[in-house]
């Protein structure tokens, strides 16, 4: 599937094919003698082209699972099926595969190589990728057309994070996970970067989860998913979506 060429939303189309499907997902950490319970049975359905935001206090376990289905972590018991494929059974060369050319991910940092243009930067993932976007074609999605010879140092964190996303979304992933996009801007160049994931979904139909413990972000959802304690304590879907004006810390 080549999410570029596919468009959609939650409820339309092939919108409810399930990406994603955790049954009884737990993670514990050892920490010497000590066991953390990161996540507790964690049992939840994420569905092509939506985009949900899971949302909790820092702790819960919100990047525990946001790893796991990226398959940056394993589970401890459990599974996870990915577009009916059972990812917590793959081997180390499958999950590399499935990061390379499945996933598209953004972080709270930007991650930016400071030597290297935004062009330069989307280039490294799609010079890679089994059927790439052009850097020019991902930063004009995000809004960028105008920067792309410009290096980090010459653009503003919502800039650079928003460079983020077209790196993670050039090489056409089928989702996109996003951990605390925002976490390291202040409010006003959020919303810009919220914005450019909103357009992804809706122009690409990716499947996104974005994690945040900021609760008006979950006004942009399709679903929002709550977690506390590791646990999933509770998920709505939003009749009326809309990114927040402005954001609240």
């Amino acid at each position: 599937m080549k999410a570029g060429r596919t468009k959609g939303n939650a409820g339309s189309g092939d919108a409810r094919k399930a990406v994603f499907e955790t049954r009884n997902l737990t993670k514990v950490y050892l920490m010497g003698e000590v066991a953390i319970h990161a996540l507790r049975g964690v049992t939840m359905t994420l569905y092509a082209g939506e985009l949900v935001v899971l949302l909790g206090p820092s702790g819960c376990g919100k990047s525990t699972l946001l790893n796991i289905l990226g398959g940056l972590d394993v589970a401890t018991e459990g599974t996870v099926t990915y577009r009916g494929r059972e990812l917590t059974a793959a081997g180390e060369k499958e999950l590399t595969r499935y990061r390379r050319h499945d996933v598209g991910f953004v972080f709270q940092f930007y991650n930016m190589i400071p030597s290297l243009t935004a062009r330069e930067n989307v280039a490294i993932v799609t010079e890679i990728a089994r059927d790439p976007m052009t850097p020019e074609e991902a930063l004009a999605l995000v809004g960028l057309a105008d920067r792309m010879d410009h290096f980090p140092s010459q653009l503003s964190g919502g800039q650079q994070q928003r460079v983020a996303i077209a790196r993670a979304i050039a090489k056409r992933p089928t989702v996109l996970l996003c951990d605390e996009p925002t976490g390291a801007l202040d409010s006003k160049t959020s919303v810009s970067v919220l914005e450019a994931i909103q357009a992804i979904n809706r122009e690409l139909g990716t499947t996104t989860a974005l994690i945040t413990h900021n609760e008006v972000i979950g006004e942009m959802a399709h679903r929002v998913i709550r977690m506390t304690d590791g646990r999933v304590v509770e998920e709505h879907l939003n009749k009326r979506r809309r990114v927040p004006a402005e954001l609240s810390w």
